[in-house]
């Protein structure tokens, strides 16, 4: 494929098979005779009973309307997993490079946006997407918040709900107006204990005197380090307590082997995109984020 995204290769989807992330009944076709016009790929957990995300979409390009085809795949696809019992539809990630002119970019994802449009994904969030790499400044050691693990998944919760409140973060906050808070942050913690990073990694941080101040859930996706989560409790919020969550959350990672860590933030929360320019993350692509209204 010579578009500007990123897609699901063999290589990926073979592993992807063997870990159950992918499965044969999450990968659509269209085909014309023995000729492979469009894929679709959804993404799950490996013990999930439905798809999770929408990972790839490609039509050839010799296809006359290929936003109509790719519609009507997600589409047929939507139906039948709603028949098996799927209540929730997944949502499409697409995974844009900053390398590749704009135009080109525009041009790729614009008809799969409005593919997804069509198919009921109407909602679009841009997020940026940063990566921190062994080459570049290691992180600084944090000076002003002490950092301490801890295993109790309660105490957890409770801070987890404490940063939600105020987040300038879409998903959590699309999440408390729909849930309350305290569903929310129950979510986001269950969330991150299903991802295969360490539970031993994640800190609370308090200040000298023993304030909750924030957290950081270092984490790894299938094939990264991840962020993960971090959050500032309100009352602490505009001290710049958050460079040192993200320093932090670096170094976790970094003593666990990681030699690339990756991150993402919505494009609208330019606190935490300043943050990990401060912390020496790079900007190198974007992830748009498709999904169906609240109420669908």
């Amino acid at each position: 494929m010579n578009e500007p995204i990123d897609w699901v290769g063999p290589d990926q989807f073979h592993d992807g098979l063997k870990t159950r992330r992918y499965r044969p009944e999450w990968t659509w076709v269209a085909e014309d005779g023995e000729r492979l016009l469009a894929r679709a790929v959804w993404w799950g957990l490996p013990d999930g009973t439905h798809p999770l995300v929408l990972d790839c979409l490609y039509v050839h390009e010799s296809v006359g309307d290929r936003r109509q085809l790719a519609a009507h795949l997600i589409a047929s696809a939507h139906q039948r997993f709603h028949e098996q019992g799927m209540t929730t539809v997944p949502e499409f990630h697409l995974f844009s490079r900053n390398d590749a002119p704009a135009e080109e970019t525009a041009a790729a994802v614009g008809w799969r946006i409005e593919a997804a449009a069509a198919a009921g994904l109407t909602d679009v969030l841009r997020r940026l997407r940063f990566e921190w790499t062994a080459d570049r400044r290691p992180p600084a050691t944090p000076a002003r918040l002490v950092f301490r693990p801890e295993p109790d998944d309660e105490v957890f919760a409770d801070a987890f709900q404490q940063v939600a409140e105020g987040s300038l973060d879409t998903t959590t906050r699309r999440a408390v107006a729909r849930h309350g808070v305290a569903k929310a942050a129950r979510d986001d913690l269950a969330g991150y204990r299903a991802m295969p990073g360490q539970r031993d990694w994640w800190r609370l941080a308090h200040t000298p005197d023993g304030a909750l101040a924030g957290l950081v859930v270092p984490s790894r996706n299938a094939k990264n380090f991840v962020v993960g989560y971090l959050g500032v409790v309100p009352s602490l919020r505009g001290r710049r307590y958050v460079d040192e969550l993200l320093a932090q959350t670096t170094r976790i990672l970094l003593d666990a082997g990681a030699r690339r860590v990756a991150a993402d933030t919505d494009a609208t929360n330019l606190p935490m995109a300043a943050a990990f320019g401060r912390g020496g993350y790079h900007n190198f692509a974007s992830r748009t984020v498709l999904s169906a209204p609240a109420d669908s």
